[in-house]
């Protein structure tokens, strides 16, 4: 056993100072489902259904629209965007909870399809937070110095899972993949996240079976494929106003305050908590929301990052400004940061 006058110092690795979103990009799947196809489903109407969630239509993906396929899709989109090729991304962050195979992660097929061979790859796990936590995971890795740049990409297929005949939920889910290209800046490009979990909540949005159980049922009480169930009311409660108070803890971890605030851009789950959260936050009505939602549904941890590329390619966001992020969803999980829009 060595003492302390003869044990080795270990060595440690020291990255950039700061990093930031480098690139946006996103994929959405072809076939778009109106509230009309919806309402053959399910006993509602088009005014019910933008009433409740404000969404008008959402993307369903194919078959050949894969986990890996828009994955794939959106990484290229956002490398595209900048002189950064495949080969110098260093690690790959997936998060879904829609890719159905405990192992191997898909980020390694990911990866490598898109070139990034030799890159560190992993899934990770959070819905619809899930994007939130991999920037900061990106973030630390990069002023650490284990990674220059991380590919971050938010994807699902939450069709897969979605009961088309549950009235409270079937016509709130979507498909569609973001990614975001995280990497060194000389300024900071994004703020300390605020983040945590609620275990005692996990009920309110599950599962209606573990895949285990589910293969296990055979014969006359075989069970249907598990699908999402969710407790409404209460978590729109929770969103609406215990995220705010998140949201506003992370803007003032990062030091900036609501007026210096340019675009709103929070997990896309509902219109109503959308704004809700935005009335409780006290932002300047000058600030843009992201309203994706609309035309592509909740697409969980897919949803900022397609969010802030909608909102960057029509412009009414522009490179340099300020904007709060914030996902929450299943588990409950949430987390939220202040960044620079790349």
């Amino acid at each position: 056993m060595n003492d302390a006058a003869t044990s080795p110092t270990l060595q440690i690795s020291r990255g950039a100072d700061y990093s930031r979103i480098l690139a946006v990009g996103g994929y959405r799947p072809r076939r778009s489902v109106t509230n009309a196809e919806i309402c053959t489903m399910i006993d509602s109407s088009d005014e019910w259904i933008q009433t409740r969630s404000g969404i008008k239509e959402r993307r369903w993906a194919e078959p050949d629209e894969t986990i890996q396929m828009m994955a794939v899709a959106a990484g290229r989109h956002a490398l595209s965007k900048i002189d950064l090729a495949p080969g110098q991304i260093d690690a790959v962050i997936i998060s879904t909870v829609t890719h159905f195979h405990a192992t191997p992660a898909i980020a390694t097929r990911i990866a490598a399809e898109l070139g990034a061979k030799g890159a560190a790859a992993f899934d990770i796990s959070a819905a619809c937070a899930g994007f939130c936590y991999g920037v900061a995971m990106a973030d630390s890795m990069i002023r650490t110095g284990t990674a220059r740049h991380v590919l971050v990409i938010g994807v699902e297929r939450l069709s897969d899972i979605t009961d088309k005949h549950d009235r409270g939920t079937a016509f709130l889910f979507a498909d569609g993949a973001g990614a975001a290209v995280v990497g060194p800046s000389e300024t900071p490009g994004i703020g300390p996240v605020v983040w945590g979990s609620d275990g005692d909540q996990a009920d309110l949005i599950t599962q209606t079976a573990a895949f285990d159980e589910a293969a296990r049922q055979v014969g006359p009480t075989h069970q249907d494929f598990p699908t999402l169930r969710m407790d409404g009311n209460p978590v729109f409660r929770w969103a609406s106003y215990t995220m705010a108070k998140v949201a506003a803890e992370a803007m003032d971890r990062a030091g900036v305050t609501p007026d210096q605030i340019d675009v709103f851009a929070p997990h896309q789950a509902n219109l109503r908590i959308v704004d809700a959260m935005f009335r409780a936050l006290k932002l300047p009505e000058r600030v843009v929301i992201a309203r994706d939602i609309e035309y592509q549904g909740n697409t969980s941890a897919a949803s900022i990052p397609l969010a802030i590329d909608a909102l960057l390619a029509s412009g009414e966001a522009h490179s340099g400004q300020i904007a709060l992020i914030i996902g929450f969803g299943a588990g409950l999980v949430y987390a939220g940061q202040v960044i620079v829009l790349p």
